[in-house]
């Protein structure tokens, strides 16, 4: 086969689509000029092609929430310092950032170039806000913008780690930070760090407002507080006109409720399209999936923590995030190991605005996967990927080419 690494015509013959269909590709100047059964027939043997061997064609990954920020990959290891709130961890993780030897340059642009090797093109990353570090670290992300934009898409949340209420100047910080071109504004436990549920809201909820932006929040509150929270925050979007622009990340206490809490909490939810991002995480509730769609919420995937203080482990491969999802949820069937696939694609695509089809006249990213079906490549989650952005090859196998080194 021959591996393509700059724009031009390209062939991408003998693939499988997700209905099983044996379809071509072709591609000019990193635009989807015709694809389908035979969509290549017409074109000349000195076009370059890539035989795909009947491997799977699909979209590419797009990470809903990571924190490229915090990640301590390519330093030898740092042992897990244990906390027991998320207060606790926060100082932990304060003190283990003051004495890294490298900048967030490097360490979030080699987490870009190991999760772009895994298929993930779009990425959504928070990046911390505080009185202690003021926009610096945002700075650096936006930096990563320039320097890997050719590999993958970077979003931005303006993240209060610290708190608003409780860590003085922060809501003059956010308005900093989206100024300076942040994309979203981030909350962050309004009853659980701030105290302040009020107080917390109306500060993030203005910042967004004054600026025309939307905002992904975390929340780790429990149970009915946390219910309670996800029912204010819905309020706001809608009083604000902030409809499908809204996230908010965990959400741990959908999955604590009770029917009656759960549905007046799931309907407010998905009357102010307020989207609801998880991990599939590990000892705690979890958003139930299902339920959640099928009264009309939107839940898409993240990696969230990838090698940090937070956690140990990780390695941003969201095919491994959609499989992680089956487990907690007991996906089994084909229909749900799909529907996992599309918490890892079409759903976190949708939540960040891109449009992500394999189509004519749509940019030509996609992913070929040694799988007969969507399901199969959950299942299996095949390593041997062939990742392309722009029509280019990107990655192979796990690892960057030349063109996305």
């Amino acid at each position: 086969m021959t591996e393509r690494r700059s724009k031009g015509t390209l062939v991408v013959s003998n693939a499988r689509d997700g209905s099983g269909d044996t379809i071509d590709l072709v591609i000019s100047e990193g635009i989807i000029g015709a694809i389908g059964p035979g969509a290549a027939k017409e074109m000349s043997g000195d076009v370059p092609r890539f035989d795909a061997d009947g491997s799977l064609l699909c979209q590419p990954f797009v990470d809903g929430h990571l924190h490229l920020d915090k990640t301590l990959i390519g330093l030898p290891f740092v042992p897990h310092v244990p906390g027991d709130t998320i207060a606790e961890r926060i100082e932990a993780e304060k003190r283990i950032r003051r004495q890294l030897s490298q900048p967030i340059q490097a360490r979030g642009g080699r987490l870009i170039e190991q999760i772009v090797a895994h298929g993930t093109l779009a990425l959504r990353s928070h990046v911390d806000v505080d009185s202690e570090n003021g926009l610096k670290g945002l700075e650096s992300v936006l930096s990563l913008k320039e320097s890997h934009g050719h590999l993958v898409d970077i979003q931005t949340v303006a993240f209060p780690q610290s708190g608003v209420m409780r860590d003085a100047g922060t809501a003059d910080l956010l308005d900093a930070a989206i100024a300076a071109g942040a994309d979203l504004v981030g909350g962050l436990d309004p009853a659980g760090i701030d105290n302040d549920i009020d107080g917390h809201l109306d500060a993030i909820f203005a910042i967004a407002s004054k600026h025309g932006v939307g905002l992904d929040i975390h929340l780790h509150d429990a149970g009915a507080l946390g219910a309670f929270e996800l029912r204010h925050i819905a309020t706001r979007t809608r009083a604000l006109g902030l409809e499908g622009r809204v996230a908010v990340s965990h959400a741990f206490c959908l999955g604590e409720l009770d029917d009656a809490d759960f549905g007046r909490t799931a309907a407010a939810l998905a009357k102010a399209s307020v989207a609801i991002m998880t991990t599939g995480p590990g000892p705690v509730a979890m958003p139930p999936v299902k339920r959640l769609k099928t009264v009309g919420v939107r839940v898409f995937c993240g990696s969230d923590n990838i090698r940090d203080a937070w956690s140990p482990f990780g390695n941003g491969d969201m095919l491994e995030r959609a499989g992680i999802v089956c487990d907690r949820q007991n996906f089994r069937s084909d229909a749900d190991l799909e529907e996992a696939f599309a918490l890892t694609t079409d759903a976190p695509a949708a939540v960040l605005g891109r449009s992500n089809p394999l189509q004519v006249g749509a940019r030509a990213d996609f992913l070929i996967l040694p799988a007969g079906s969507i399901a199969e490549a959950v299942a299996c989650r095949p390593m041997d990927r062939a990742v392309f952005r722009n029509g280019v090859m990107l990655a192979r196998g796990g690892r960057l080419l030349g063109a996305g080194a």
